[in-house]
């Protein structure tokens, strides 16, 4: 049996206000391709199909349009949901959606209801694990404690148990959402983690591990962005169809073809995704960009750039998209001469307005503030002080700016 693995849509997304409805329209198009090319028996997508728990209507109609294609081409698909989803939504009218091959888990109420497929070679069991929460479910599932690890172990238990009980022979595959590592890692530092996924260490540490999944054939796995295996040709991440962060501009995006013998044995290969635009991060001065060739390259890129100029320029942002369609992350070389051992808040208790004001100067500029500075400052704050006394003064309110005091 051929699977299609694919994770992580998070329909209806931005990236730093640019919409990238666009990019995940190109890739709907080019899932649909490759299920007819590949001759893809079942499409597995393990969760966050959405990115927001009330997702866009935009989001909704992109993923109808998916889900009416894969059934009217006769290829069933199982899903479950993710963090980013609603349960309730995600699975509302699931029963009759199972009816066209569409078939939703977004509850422990089916854990052991497995969506049954056939072929030549007999029965393959596929269970969805959606995305628990332990807080919400770890009594329901008769957890030994309030964890991802116990509630997850307590879900499997449901799965192993029912699996027991099918026809001998048949294969299995578990769909689930949630920080799996390797065996053996046990702080994760083998599992590649992006900036664009939403933590869920809320109750207790995010991590499990792969161990639990023991006696699985294939365990198609969503959360994490980067394609990866915690554990090899069993427990697998496709990883995100597209960039959500620019902590992912190295990512080979792609889905994850799996072809399930037999004997329960797997053959996975990577089909990489469409880029709609690359993201990357670039930094130098202002006037590089302005003016670099191997810069400007990267017009069309979604741009996060760094400028190291010693001066702040003037309205940089403004000049940066005069040239680079989309600037969507601009951040400044700091011009601090010395770390300081007290918070920035601690630091700046206890001055005095005009003090404030010349201390962020020197901060932003690497040197103090000149007295042509300071002049204009107190200027600027008395006048600030005056208006702001005289428009009080009929609802008997006073403000002393320099204490921060008000009665």
């Amino acid at each position: 049996m051929r699977l299609l693995h694919t994770s992580d849509w998070h329909l209806g997304r931005s990236l730093h206000g640019y919409s990238l409805l666009e990019a995940q329209r190109e890739f709907v198009d080019f899932l649909l391709e490759v299920v007819a090319t590949e001759e893809v028996d079942v499409v597995l997508l393990a969760g966050d199909i959405y990115d927001r728990a009330i997702p866009a209507t935009e989001a909704v109609a992109l993923l109808n349009e998916v889900l009416t294609q894969l059934s009217a081409a006769g290829t069933p698909l199982v899903a479950i949901t993710g963090n980013h989803d609603s349960p309730a939504r995600v699975g509302f009218g699931s029963e009759l959606m199972r009816a066209a091959g569409i078939h939703m888990y977004s509850s422990i109420e089916t854990l052991a209801a497995p969506t049954m497929l056939s072929d030549l070679h007999g029965p393959v069991a596929i269970y969805g694990l959606p995305f628990l929460e332990p807080a919400m479910v770890w009594r329901s599932l008769e957890a030994q404690r309030c964890d991802h690890q116990s509630v997850l172990e307590a879900a499997m238990s449901q799965i192993r148990a029912h699996l027991c009980g099918l026809q001998p022979g048949t294969r299995s595959v578990v769909l689930s959402h949630a920080f799996v590592v390797g065996v053996g890692d046990q702080d994760g530092s083998g599992a590649e983690v992006s900036e664009s996924e939403r933590d869920i260490s809320v109750g207790g540490s995010a991590m499990v591990s792969a161990a639990l999944f023991e006696g699985v054939d294939y365990v198609a796995l969503g959360h994490l962005h980067g394609a990866q295996q915690p554990r090899n040709g069993r427990v697998v991440y496709s990883g995100s169809p597209l960039a959500y962060s620019f902590s992912e501009e190295h990512h080979t995006k792609s889905v994850t073809i799996v072809d399930l013998e037999q004997d329960g044995t797997v053959a996975i290969r990577q089909v990489p995704t469409p880029v709609h635009r690359p993201v990357i991060r670039l930094s130098g001065e202002l006037e590089e960009f302005l003016n670099e060739p191997s810069l400007l390259a990267h017009r069309s890129d979604l741009c996060s750039i760094h400028l190291t100029d010693s001066e702040t320029p003037i309205e940089p942002m403004a000049r940066l998209r005069q040239s680079y369609d989309h600037v969507l992350e601009l951040s400044l070389e700091s011009r601090l001469g010395h770390q300081h051992d007290l918070s920035y808040a601690k630091r700046l208790a206890g001055l005095s307005d005009l003090e404030l004001s010349e201390q962020f100067i020197a901060d932003m500029w690497g040197r103090p503030a000149l007295p042509t500075e300071t002049k204009l400052l107190q200027a600027g704050l008395e006048s600030l002080r005056s208006g702001q006394e005289s428009s009080v003064t009929g609802n008997e309110r006073s403000i002393n700016i320099d204490e921060g005091q008000h009665s």
